[in-house]
């Protein structure tokens, strides 16, 4: 291990970040998954030297939490010896299904691998801040809308041609948009955006880029016109179902739930998973995990495997709309028992988390699960379990709502939602319209 990441920058297996908990490593194999046999492998030395936790992201990524110094020098090191190599540098997202994806309007794969290559022909990485990222999307079933990235481009068919659609500074809903791009342009409009970026700083963000400077770098590249329009893309179902795949075979997608599962339960699965003859296990945006290459029976039976093993496996499962840190006790910042609380309210309020809104149950105010604001977060502190309504845990204060129990005051908060809903309101909107102030009042009830 050669460094310790600092708060904010992102953590790595060879400089992972210090949590409550230990020390948090993160990676991304090359590959873009994992064999079965490999995946056994890094459980079993999460179980040896962390806390025995392992994490998918939001992005796709692993985490194995409770690390000491010593411990994830030995991680790395078994990590290598299983023969996982692990991407490092500016991240470039092309998604777990390329390639193998027949709703795909082009396999992104190429162009990505393409992009990482002139990053470090160029030496760009040295030069960026550890938070620029590229998502280069095929256009297939699972988009990566929800990303946040410095540079995307999402592939289109335009008048019988692929072209990328390319924006800056956000995800698929707030990022700028400059047109679009050929595909022979769009590796050079990626580099040059990423260059002006370096030539700022190392703290600079594409979003400190002039706009007009982006459009014309774009225009002198591709030699057409460009205009900021916007190319309406298909909206695609929730990845926890049977996908189709090219070859005819399906994927199973499974979600950790809050993100997060004992090693133990992953190693039952992933020895499931290799019995059924799946080679190959993806970790997926939205902490899921695809089985790739699977028969019709050979699905049915893996799916009721991680059932059993109490991952996620249908789109209306509660524990989807909550985000839960470890909590106390697993972290020692944690004032309240994230996990106890979140299963309570997934298994007795599962009308207030109809998929509207995400509840955050964080430990402490710092927020590390849901670092956005939340319609509802619980957050654990000195006097209790405080509650904040359509802010960040961080704008927890003394002065806020807080109770001893957060299950019995979320549960008065649902019997509000539940008795004053509207016909065809959402629990969203519901929230909306009844306000702070009324939420706050029902939490404190005793």
């Amino acid at each position: 291990m050669n460094a310790m990441s600092r708060r904010g920058a992102c953590p790595t297996l060879s400089a992972p970040m210090q949590t409550g908990d230990g020390l948090l490593a993160r990676l991304n194999p090359v590959a873009g998954g994992l064999s079965p046999k490999a995946l056994i492998g890094l459980c079993e030395s999460a179980q040896r030297h962390g806390s025995g936790i392992v994490e998918v992201t939001a992005r796709g990524s692993l985490q194995i939490r409770g690390l000491t110094p010593s411990s994830a020098n030995r991680l790395a090191r078994e990590v290598d010896e299983l023969g996982i190599a692990v991407r490092s540098g500016v991240p470039v997202e092309t998604g777990p299904l390329a390639g193998i994806d027949p709703s795909e309007v082009v396999d992104p794969s190429p162009l990505g691998d393409r992009i990482r290559a002139d990053i470090t022909a160029v030496g760009l990485a040295e030069r960026l801040g550890p938070k620029v990222s590229v998502v280069v999307d095929g256009g297939g079933r699972l988009a990566l809308d929800a990303f946040i990235a410095d540079v995307r481009l999402v592939a289109q068919r335009h008048s019988d041609e692929t072209v990328w659609q390319l924006a800056t500074g956000g995800d698929a809903a707030t990022a700028m948009q400059h047109g679009f791009v050929s595909g022979d342009a769009a590796c050079d409009a990626v580099i040059a955006i990423l260059q002006a970026i370096g030539e700022l700083g190392k703290e600079a963000r594409a979003r400190d880029l002039d706009a007009t400077r982006i459009s014309e770098t774009i225009a002198h590249l591709d030699g057409r016109e460009h205009q900021p329009n916007r190319i309406t893309r298909v909206i695609h179902q929730s990845p926890l179902s049977a996908i189709p795949l090219s070859n005819g075979t399906l994927a199973l997608a499974i979600a950790l739930p809050f993100g997060s599962t004992p090693a133990g339960a992953l190693i039952d699965l992933a020895r499931a998973a290799l019995a059924e003859g799946v080679t190959d296990i993806r970790p997926a945006p939205a902490r899921a995990l695809l089985f790739p290459g699977l028969g019709h029976d050979a699905f049915h039976r893996l799916r009721e495997a991680a059932v059993t093993l109490g991952f996620v496996t249908d789109a209306s499962d509660p524990r989807l709309y909550i985000a839960a840190c470890p909590g106390a006790p697993a972290c020692a910042s944690g004032k309240v028992e994230t996990r106890a609380i979140a299963e309570h309210i997934a298994a007795t309020q599962a009308d207030l988390l109809d998929g509207t809104f995400t509840l955050h149950v964080s430990g402490c105010s710092k927020g590390c699960a849901h670092p956005a604001p939340a319609a509802l977060a619980v957050v654990g502190c000195d006097w209790g379990a405080g509650l904040v309504v359509n802010e960040k845990a961080s704008a927890l204060t003394p002065d806020s709502a807080s109770c001893n129990d957060a299950r019995r005051g979320l549960a008065h908060i649902a019997d509000l939602v539940q008795t004053s809903r509207r016909p065809t309101e959402t629990a969203a909107a519901s929230l909306a319209r009844l306000g702070s102030i009324a939420i706050e009042t029902a939490y404190r009830q005793e």
